[in-house]
């Protein structure tokens, strides 16, 4: 079960406005690539050093299959893609690369994780 808490926020569109309360989830921890190799090492019967070899191969090539442009589907985990943020300009002669302020990795998720999270259930951290 998730935990989630209460916390207080302004309005970023109108800093006048009076704040509001919102439900954020509650970390419970980190699990890293570590720790995934050692629980599938565990539900097989490859070794804990070779399980993580492969998470790492695994990280490296979606990096660059990413930098390459590409969408990099996991199935029944998801998709990863490259997403941009840029300044927005008036007419289409003005467009170019040098517009982009930041670039970050979108993730859709598959079915199974879809259902996952529609499944979901959280209580409020005391």
């Amino acid at each position: 079960m998730v935990k989630v808490k209460t916390i207080e926020r302004p309005n970023p569109q109108d800093r006048t406005a009076e704040k509001k309360f919102y439900v954020q989830a509650v970390s419970k921890g980190t699990t890293d690539l570590e720790r995934l190799a050692y629980l599938v090492s565990h539900q097989s019967t490859v070794r804990e050093a070779d399980c993580y070899a492969v998470l790492l191969s695994l990280l490296h090539n979606i990096m660059d299959e990413l930098k390459q442009g590409r969408i990099v589907k996991l199935d029944k985990l998801g998709s990863f893609q490259i997403g941009v943020r840029s300044e927005g300009v008036d007419t289409q002669q003005e467009v170019s690369s040098f517009l982009v302020k930041k670039s970050h990795v979108n993730f859709r998720p598959d079915t199974r994780m879809r259902e996952m999270l529609d499944t979901m259930k959280f209580s409020l951290e005391a």
